[in-house]
């Protein structure tokens, strides 16, 4: 009987591997599973101290029973599907997600566009690497958009990340929200990508011109 483990980001790369299979024994929690990685892999050192678990795509903590069959996931400090809320490998579309929450109804529409600059805490960026869980992140981006539209009855909001290498230039996110009168369409935009940035599996490599780095863990 086991478990399969799934590696992402600075995980991944030290660990030179993107899951693996683990023998479980009845009982086991996810506290004691973490143990044995770190027994089998010291590699992860103080990784283990800032990495949260998932279990089967639900947060979970140290005393979570596992089963079986269980898919456990590693996630690192993050640095945030179809239709309204997903994931995307190819360049971003805002008129996608304008159309997605346009409505008569809706007297205001904001958006927001992340875009890859070429400086960043002082340093010379080349390029971004953006790597998730996807099945997990794509559900996280619905969640925040369903709790925006309740805290705003009648907003619409719509997301879309990019994943993979994208260059100076390039839209990172674009988010678009609709609402009756404006102040609500603006205060959505805001408030879905600050929650995006503190909750969603999407995690963020910095290449720059001296090295590189995972945004919000470090080397």
């Amino acid at each position: 009987m086991a478990v399969t483990v799934l590696y992402f980001a600075v995980v991944r790369e030290r660990l030179k591997r993107d899951r693996e299979t683990v023998a479980w024994e009845p009982g086991m929690t996810v506290a004691g599973l973490m143990a044995a990685l770190a027994r089998v892999h010291p590699e992860l050192g103080r990784l283990g101290s800032v990495l949260k678990v998932a279990v089967n795509q639900e947060l979970v903590g140290g005393d979570h029973r596992l089963a079986d069959g269980d898919e456990v996931a590693l996630i690192p400090p993050v640095s945030g599907g179809s239709g309204r809320f997903r994931l995307s490998h190819t360049p971003l579309d805002l008129d996608e997600v304008i159309a997605a929450v346009t409505t008569p109804s809706h007297g205001g529409v904001a958006t927001f566009t992340g875009v890859v600059r070429s400086e960043s805490r002082g340093r010379r960026i080349v390029r971004l690497e953006y790597e998730a869980y996807q099945p997990m992140a794509e559900r996280k981006l619905a969640e925040i958009g369903g709790e925006i539209e309740k805290e705003h009855p009648g907003a619409r909001l719509a997301v879309v990340h990019r994943l993979g290498r994208l260059e100076v230039g390039e839209a990172a996110v674009v988010i678009a929200a609709s609402a009756p009168h404006r102040a609500a369409a603006f205060a959505d935009c805001q408030a879905a990508i600050d929650r995006i940035k503190q909750s969603v599996p999407i995690w963020k490599k910095e290449v720059a011109d001296d090295g590189e780095e995972w945004i919000g863990l470090g080397p």
